[in-house]
């Protein structure tokens, strides 16, 4: 991911020093696991350990070079690593990595990397969380027009519209708990992953130390459905970024202007047009969003490798997994400050209400006059052909109000009162639910 949409705190995941510090871990706490099994000295594991955590704290830019120099050479990563390891450990490297193949450090590491990257992403969606309960909260008496196809619909509470956004985040998150639970997973099996040359208690010691689990059958690698359902849930994710994304892009629209992006001192919209102000910040999140749903299919299609393994999904890691989640989480900080600063306009919102001449409150007529004796078919007649009336003519000199053409029918006077007529045109009644769902919802009124 360019810079421009890193956060440094995850891009430090994926940074090579993080990678080698981690690998380091992996083959010292193997080595005091064959230590504690009496397979090598525990003099030796001591030096690894020691010799190694000063030379991992004392890494430079030197140090990477070095490894890139060896692995010019040698064409692999790792044996690449364990060579200036040894130089940095000395006689007792020989006991680094015995019996134990590339992958289980590598896919081991991989986890770990996965699980800091999680755990980050598990902290962004709660700011997102903590953003729109303050907007659900703050706006829950808040009357705006719902809208099905892009069109007028019924009035909602703006509140419970947010509230909407923020229960589905709520299920992001455990998408993404559940999506680490799969990814948590430690791999130290050996060459095909039979434990030929190595201890299972190994593999077990470093899973715990690491905070993972032992992979139940790993052959070479640990198998790629886990990754695959992890970036699943990724873009699962970044779709209800867009959608909420989607949303502020269309309320903001200057035909709509019911809430906009907060718009900075000294910010501007436009080279060209200096009143712009531009819901730049939605624009880009669903750009963003786009991204990191593309690593969804080449994750999926990493799952099928050849036989115990084959490197066929190396290269679409070293990608997916730095990109996806760097993207994720600069792509929810930004909804969460997006979120928390959004500037609404209640006067709008209940101008847009009325702006159709009171048509909106066709619902409620139609169950007034079903409640009146009439039959569904030919209320819906009577009250579509008013509605219509209304839509139609709405704006010209002979143009009347939805109410108007309803007082003024006869098949509607003759049946349901005026004060009837009146409760079925305010939109407060859509707000006579909204304390029990906020209740559901956040556990208070």
């Amino acid at each position: 991911m360019v810079p421009r949409y890193t956060r440094p705190v995850m891009a430090a995941i994926w940074s090579p020093e993080n990678r080698y510090r981690i690998w380091f871990e992996i083959e010292a706490l193997a080595c005091e696991a064959m230590a504690e099994l009496g397979e090598i000295p525990r003099e030796s594991a001591a030096t690894i350990r020691e010799r190694g955590d000063a030379a991992m704290a004392a890494f430079s830019q030197a140090d990477l070079d070095r490894i890139d120099a060896i692995e010019a050479e040698t064409r692999h990563d790792v044996i690449a690593f364990l060579t200036w390891l040894a130089e940095k450990i000395g006689p007792d490297s020989r006991f680094v990595h015995l019996g134990m193949t590339s992958s289980d450090v590598l896919d081991t590491c991989l986890s770990v990397q996965m699980t800091q990257a999680t755990d980050l992403l598990l902290g962004d969606i709660d700011a997102v969380l903590a953003s729109l309960k303050k907007q659900s909260l703050a706006h829950k008496y808040t009357l705006t027009i719902g809208r099905s196809h892009g069109i007028h619909a019924e009035p909602t509470s703006f509140g419970l519209k947010m509230a909407g956004h923020y229960v589905e985040f709520e299920r992001n998150r455990e998408r993404l708990l559940t999506a680490r639970k799969e990814i948590a997973t430690c791999a130290i099996s050996g060459a095909v992953g039979t434990f030929a040359h190595l201890d299972p208690k190994i593999e077990a010691y470093v899973a715990e130390k690491l905070g993972l689990q032992a992979e139940p059958v790993s052959t070479q690698v640990i198998p790629r459905d886990r990754h695959a359902a992890y970036f699943c849930a990724l873009a699962v994710i970044a779709s209800g970024v867009e959608r909420l994304a989607t949303e502020v892009r269309h309320l903001q629209r200057s035909e709509v202007r019911e809430a906009e992006e907060f718009f900075h001192p000294g910010q501007k919209g436009s080279s060209a047009m200096p009143h712009k102000r531009n819901p730049v910040l939605s624009e880009n999140l669903t750009g963003l969003a786009r991204l990191v749903r593309s690593a969804a299919i080449p994750a999926l299609e990493n799952v099928a490798l050849w036989h115990e393994r084959d490197i066929s999904h190396s290269s679409v890691e070293r990608n997916i997994c730095p990109d996806a989640t760097i993207g994720l989480d600069f792509a929810l900080m930004r909804l969460a400050g997006m979120m928390d600063k959004l500037v609404v306009y209640p006067e709008q919102m209940m101008a847009n209400i009325e702006s159709l001449g009171g048509v909106v409150h066709s619902g409620e007529v139609l169950l007034a006059l079903a409640r009146a004796g009439l039959s569904r078919e030919d209320a819906y007649r009577i009250v579509q052909r008013n509605a219509m009336e209304t839509w139609t003519k709405l704006g010209q000199p002979e143009g009347r109000t939805f109410r108007e053409n309803l007082l003024a029918d006869p098949e509607i006077s003759g049946r349901i009162s005026t004060d009837v007529i009146e409760a079925a045109l305010d939109s407060r009644l859509h707000l006579k639910r909204v304390d029990e769902r906020f209740a559901l919802i956040f556990g208070e009124g």
